[in-house]
């Protein structure tokens, strides 16, 4: 009930909104008509009669509709809380398992959305203090893990000095890891973190987070909840590992920068940082985005000015993928919203962490012109490398792969992938690793 209460608000605010947006593009064509109008004087008069008598109108139209969109929340309001009260206590919410056979269950289509919901515009969300935002947590199996000794004792009964993070990316939840899982490996449950655990005495905890927010927010409360972490970790922790895919790497990356900046402990364990496609330095889908809204608003036509406004409603975290702004202030207090406007800070690696990137291209031959133009088809080959042509912001130290033939999100299940890992991660390949590996080259 809980979730249908948050639905409602936002179905609420979202009329408020779209009745926001129509009443300025309206008053914005109905001024210039009548502007045209004044200009001719014998109709000048005339002209200012008539919109003054449309402004009250049309004013009295809109607020009379803000008025029943609002009456009419707080008649749902009183019926969910009936219900709600009608029903006694809820059922724990059931989880969605890290196995890519969840696909199409109603766990996995209820977070699958509240991930997508959450990436575009869970900023929003956020601000209206909406039951559908996304709280960071840890993860485990698919079910929530404080960071409190006992919870994790329970969680990990086995708990390895060696500790793996792993981070989703836009739009995503953790569940994100398992994607494609049966069709790679034969086996549905496994992934980067179940071979870790199981093949080299890792302990796995994934993340979920708001990914609407703006990188940098989700960066302070990823240090923050890493420092929560190691310091009620049931014993002490020799290696921490961060493996981010897209978004993730980079929340991973700002989230080292705040803890040294705030002086936090868990740096000092950090080993490893793997950012899995990560736009570094932008993605050209949001540079597109960034470019046709500023060219829809410039002018001023109803058929611009509304679906210029729409696309420009999406989230604070999307945006920030336009130039990988892993910082409050990367946007050094001009417009967001300013065309292609890059203001980043440089945001350097950790000197004793190894930072590694993995890099796509969806042509078998990664140095391919098609390949180089479209990389993984969401990010290019040089952002997702930390290649850039200022050496300020450039991120010249650390390993790189680069894979040809695989997607964005086929970066999250690739063998040549986890195979990388582990010789990065110094761990030399398993039995098991090696059936794993065996049985994804037959898979079809």
């Amino acid at each position: 009930m809980r979730r249908w209460l948050a639905l409602k608000d936002l179905l609420v605010d979202a009329t408020l909104k779209t009745t926001d947006l129509v009443q300025e593009t309206h008053q914005s064509v109905t001024q210039r008509v009548f502007g045209y109008a004044k200009w001719v004087e014998p109709l000048r008069e005339s002209a200012e009669l008539v919109e003054s008598l449309e402004r009250v109108s049309s004013g009295v139209a809109y607020d009379g509709v803000r008025l029943g969109t609002q009456l009419a929340g707080r008649l749902l309001d009183v019926g969910l809380n009936v219900a709600r009260q009608a029903a006694g206590d809820a059922k724990p919410e059931v989880s969605t398992p890290m196995s890519s056979s969840a696909v199409g269950g109603v766990a996995w289509t209820r977070d699958a959305a509240l991930g997508v919901l959450n990436g575009v515009v869970g900023d929003f969300l956020e601000s209206r203090e909406n039951g559908l935002s996304t709280p960071m947590s840890l993860r485990r199996a698919g079910e929530e893990i404080r960071a409190e000794t006992n919870a994790l004792r329970e969680a990990l009964p086995d708990a390895s000095g060696k500790l793996c993070v792993f981070v989703h990316g836009l739009a995503c939840t953790e569940w994100s890891w398992s994607a494609y899982a049966e069709e790679v490996w034969g086996d549905p449950e496994v992934n980067y973190g179940s071979l870790l655990e199981a093949e080299h005495g890792f302990s796995v905890l994934y993340v979920r987070y708001n990914s609407g927010r703006r990188i940098a927010t989700n960066g302070r409360a990823l240090a923050q909840l890493l420092e929560e972490l190691l310091r009620a970790y049931p014993r002490p922790v020799d290696q921490l590992v961060l493996i981010g895919h897209s978004m993730g790497g980079l929340v991973s990356r700002s989230a080292a920068h705040y803890a040294t900046e705030l002086g936090l402990e868990w740096p000092d364990r950090l080993r490893h940082v793997f950012c899995i496609g990560s736009p570094h330095h932008g993605a050209p889908l949001e540079k597109a985005g960034n470019l046709l809204t500023n060219v829809l608003l410039a002018f001023d036509t109803p058929g611009t000015q509304l679906p210029g406004k729409v696309i420009n409603a999406r989230s604070a975290g999307i945006k920030d993928l336009r130039y990988g702004a892993l910082l409050d202030d990367d946007w050094g207090g001009a417009s967001v919203d300013a065309l292609l406007d890059d203001r980043r800070r440089p945001v350097l690696p950790l000197p004793h962490v190894k930072h590694h990137f993995v890099a796509a291209s969806v042509s078998q031959d990664p140095d391919h012109p098609v390949g180089r133009v479209l990389g993984d088809l969401l990010v290019r080959r040089g952002s997702a490398e930390g290649e850039h042509p200022s050496k300020a912001i450039g991120l010249e130290t650390g390993d790189r792969l680069v894979l040809g033939g695989v997607t964005h999100l086929g970066l999250v299940n690739e063998p040549r992938v986890y195979a990388q890992l582990l010789a990065w991660l110094g761990e030399a390949p398993t039995a098991g690793d090696l059936r794993a590996l065996e049985r994804a080259q037959k898979a079809p």
